[in-house]
């Protein structure tokens, strides 16, 4: 399967910050179509890693997918704004994290990413919440 443009919900979770973590991240085409979700658990790691996890995890899924164009959505201010550079990155375990972003968006033709209100990302929270419960 191999789709040009897609829109991307991401969420991490972390229960103790640090403490156990999982993601969630949905996948959908051009016409809102769910492609793909992920649902995994990650180990004992800070929000703002898990959050990052899930974009990276999410990018590779649209990558292997054949996505050409991305546009992401993250209820995470601080990952969004660090990603579009407005925010600094102060926290050296974010830096790679960061990096790996970088380096998959460099694969795409165009990336977009923009924050959203939870409520808009209920599924991706609850794929991160679901594994974390199930785990």
């Amino acid at each position: 399967m191999s789709v040009n443009k897609v829109t991307i919900f991401t969420d991490g979770a972390s229960r103790g910050n640090p403490g156990p973590a999982a993601i969630g991240a949905v996948i959908k085409d051009e016409k809102g179509k769910l492609i793909e979700s992920v649902s995994r658990c990650l180990g004992t790691t800070t929000n703002n890693q898990a959050e990052y996890r899930a974009v990276i995890i999410a990018l590779e899924k649209a990558v292997s997918l054949g996505a050409r164009h991305v546009a992401l959505f993250s209820d995470s201010e601080l990952i969004v704004k660090q990603i579009d550079g407005r925010y600094r990155i102060k926290h050296a375990a974010l830096r790679p994290l960061y990096q790996e972003v970088v380096r998959l968006a460099g694969k795409l033709e165009s990336f977009k990413i923009a924050c959203i209100p939870r409520e808009r990302n209920k599924e991706a929270d609850s794929l991160a919440n679901q594994a974390l419960d199930n785990q």
